[in-house]
């Protein structure tokens, strides 16, 4: 069964335009990120594999409206989550405080 992020040859999805001289991140945030999946991927919290499948598992519908590294948040979020390392109240609770 093919998941949403399999979209090879599927229409509808538009030309894939290059932006001349791309930053490899647009803010900040993006760069903390990328940052905080490589340590905990170093740090053996999760496997990079676990880590794709993450992303792969986010619903279709949230999965096609985030941005690229929107989906990589979403899914260290649930891995942290599925890991027991933060409960999703605890998570809130950073997010809000």
């Amino acid at each position: 069964m093919s998941r949403i992020n399999d979209v090879g040859g599927m229409y509808g999805f538009g030309q894939i335009v290059a932006e001349q001289d791309e930053p490899p991140f647009h803010a900040d945030w993006e760069a903390h990120v990328f940052a905080l999946n490589s340590t905990l991927v170093r740090q053996g919290v999760y496997q990079i594999d676990e880590f794709r499948d993450a992303v792969e598992r986010l619903p279709p519908g949230q999965y096609l409206a985030s941005s690229y590294y929107q989906r990589w948040f979403l899914a260290i979020r649930a891995l942290l989550i599925e890991k027991g390392v933060f409960t999703e109240e605890e998570l809130d609770d950073l997010r809000d405080g």
